[in-house]
């Protein structure tokens, strides 16, 4: 999507607060004990009374309202009533959603309490290579330059980025044109952006694997076979002036 009008730039601003104030609700409830279903249905219940929709059960009939994943769960896990939270687990919670048309999508990886230096590592390094991006997010550049300056940042930890997991274009729906907003260096990727572009850009560091694959139990989570993967995600609107990031 292309935002041109100030009702386009309010109903995203809308939906990203909506969304994230769901986030943040859910990160400050994930205490050991907690079961993903539980939290999933504060965002149900958020959702409702904010008047808005979850985008991927309204979109793709997702079996929750929220993507909640696990250790060694990167994205898309499902919220289940028997799947308890425990002290140390690296927890990703994403939130994508939809009011009056407009959409948006966030996500963010964290430790619960007291865990491995390593997870919290990886959880720093996602939001330092989202902001290394999102310093180049601005019409005019290219689209891998966002991908450049958050893979750099990575490697200068001695970590990787998922290479089969990108973000994408999002506004009038979940997922649009500009597809493949990748996370890392690809010249491919070197489509120009423009000023009211709607995009979703989401680094996904990891420990050192650099593909993930989709569990065939559940046909929705994607899982890795030994690494760990922090995301860090926001919805974000290219202007001249400055990125507007909907999601804060």
């Amino acid at each position: 999507m292309v935002a041109k009008t100030k009702k386009d730039f309010d109903g995203l601003k809308i939906i990203g607060e909506i969304c994230g104030a769901i986030r943040d609700e859910l990160v400050d409830s994930t205490k050991p004990g907690i079961t993903t279903i539980e939290l999933d249905e504060i965002a149900k219940e958020m959702f409702e009374k904010a008047g808005a929709q979850s985008a991927p059960k309204g979109e793709y009939d997702f079996p929750g309202y929220t993507c909640i994943s696990i250790n060694k769960e990167v994205a898309h896990g499902i919220p289940k009533r028997k799947r308890k939270i425990h002290e140390g687990d690296l927890v990703n919670i994403d939130v994508s959603g939809s009011k009056n048309g407009y959409y948006a999508d966030t996500g963010i990886s964290f430790v619960v309490g007291k865990g491995e230096v390593e997870l919290q590592k990886i959880c720093d390094v996602a939001k330092e290579a989202f902001n290394a991006g999102l310093k180049k997010a601005k019409p005019g550049a290219k689209k891998s330059a966002l991908g450049k300056a958050a893979h750099s940042a990575v490697k200068r930890h001695g970590l990787t980025v998922i290479k089969n997991l990108t973000g994408h274009g999002i506004g009038r729906s979940l997922h649009e044109e500009p597809t493949n907003i990748f996370g890392f260096n690809n010249r491919w990727d070197d489509e120009i952006l423009k000023d009211g572009m709607v995009i979703a850009f989401e680094p996904f560091v990891s420990t050192f694997e650099e593909e993930v694959y989709q569990s065939e139990d559940d046909g929705w989570t994607f899982l890795t076979n030994e690494s760990f993967v922090a995301q860090y995600e926001h919805t974000i609107i290219l202007t001249k002036e400055r990125p507007i990031i909907t999601t804060l």
